[in-house]
């Protein structure tokens, strides 16, 4: 998993740069091996999956070496530096969502062309389209193959809704909230029943709505060019407009996502749905515990697909053993692996043949009240096409769901969006 809700703690600035140094390139030894080294963050999960001891099995003269940085946003401002610098890099360098369009536009220079490869065609074809467009330079080069998606559904308390009289088949509800005005009408019968249990909110945070929602449109926060068009934007306008319904009509828990709060809001009953990638059932489980086994459902998400998260893997230039450094790359992400990487570490394939695959397709979650969790996010993966990608995304949707805490608290919707935007002007202005 890639994103930064995987993130357990942060890490403190000298450990990132003790991290980042060791990811110096790879090396040979006396007895002739040669090792790998890859600068990661948060959890990839290849090694907990026995891949790297596999891999180092069949080739005997490899030794691979990790070095991961919890927190994303740490770990890319000390590649950064290393970027700039033209010099510390590892041998295999991990690119996240946030951050591929920065990758793409002003260092696609420092990692192979994986467009280039006499085998392109093998290594990019079982790809889904957009997982591919994520990571190719407007004159087509390809910096990366990747890893994880992060196709969205909807996750929720299956005892929450039974006890608010709100129905709780997957199928009823896939109808009743095939759009998101679908969705708040629920939100509304369930904040209004007399039965609904003391405390609860119908979702976590404005956030939930708007993050999943502003994918959803022709545009999200950039054009073609990579340009930030927060303003004139249809999927930011639609997610506003249904975001701020939800905070302004009190039925979110206001919660800040990933923070202590919300963690513990897993448990306890605070809110009874959240948008949820497929990496999220893993957050859950461990959020929630044992006790929320049976409790948490799925379903498909409103308003159509959806995703939030994904990563892929770059081999520098500079490498010193390149070609060994993209035989293990092109093994880590092929079909086969990524399968045993979601039946193993449910992390879902950006594959689309991988996706396509019987134990992943077919995958059903005993936790997650027996949820056909295969299909449903392997439908989302399916339906969904690539939207521009620009430098500047994280921080937009930083400054949207800030804004949207402050309309839960009374502010007024369109004051709230100008705020947001003023302080984008500020960021990307510059």
């Amino acid at each position: 998993m890639t994103v930064p809700p995987r993130r357990r703690a942060a890490l403190g600035a000298a450990l990132v740069a003790t991290l980042m140094a060791a990811g110096c390139g790879g090396s040979g030894s006396d007895d002739g091996t040669i090792t790998l080294d890859l600068g990661l963050f948060g959890t990839f999960g290849f090694e907990e999956a026995g891949l790297y001891d596999e891999y180092m099995e069949m080739h005997p003269e490899i030794r691979i070496q990790e070095e991961s940085v919890e927190r994303s946003a740490d770990y890319y401002r000390a590649l950064q530096t290393r970027l700039a610098a033209g010099s510390g890099l590892a041998d295999i360098q991990g690119i996240e969502i946030g951050f591929v369009a920065d990758v793409v536009a002003n260092h696609a220079d420092a990692f192979v062309d994986f467009a280039a490869r006499d085998n392109a065609d093998e290594i990019l074809g079982h790809y889904y389209d957009w997982k591919v467009e994520g990571s190719t330079t407007a004159d087509g080069r390809v910096v990366g193959l990747g890893t994880d998606a992060g196709p969205e559904a909807m996750c929720f308390r299956r005892d929450l809704f039974e006890q608010a009289g709100l129905p709780t088949d997957r199928a009823e509800l896939a109808q009743l909230w095939s759009t998101w005005e679908g969705y708040l009408e629920l939100g509304r019968q369930y904040e209004a029943s007399p039965t609904k249990p003391e405390g609860s909110a119908f979702l976590d945070s404005p956030a939930s709505v708007f993050s999943a929602a502003v994918y959803q449109g022709q545009t999200a926060y950039d054009d073609e060019d990579g340009n930030p068009i927060p303003e004139s934007s249809d999927g930011v306008a639609t997610a506003w407009q249904h975001a701020s319904a939800a905070a302004g009509e009190g039925m979110t828990a206001n919660l800040i996502q990933f923070g202590d709060e919300w963690n513990s809001a897993f448990a306890n009953g605070a809110f009874a749905t959240i948008s949820c990638p497929a990496w999220m059932l893993g957050y859950i489980t461990g959020q929630a515990g044992d006790e929320g086994e049976g409790r948490w459902d799925v379903a498909p998400l409103p308003g159509g697909a959806g995703n939030w998260g994904g990563s892929w893997l770059g081999v520098t230039e500079s490498s010193e053993h390149k070609e060994e450094a993209i035989a293990l790359v092109e093994w880590l992400t092929a079909p086969e692996q990524q399968v045993r990487m979601f039946t193993e570490e449910q992390h879902f394939p950006s594959s689309q043949q991988a996706a396509e695959d019987p134990e992943v397709a077919t995958a059903t979650s005993e936790y997650f009240s027996g949820a056909p969790v295969g299909q449903i996010f392997g439908s989302s993966a399916a339906a969904l096409r690539f939207t521009p990608i620009g430098p500047y995304d994280t921080q937009i949707q930083e400054a949207f769901t800030n804004a949207l805490s402050t309309v839960a608290e009374g502010t007024g919707p369109d004051d709230a969006f100008q705020a947001a935007l003023d302080e984008i002007e500020q960021v990307v202005g510059g």
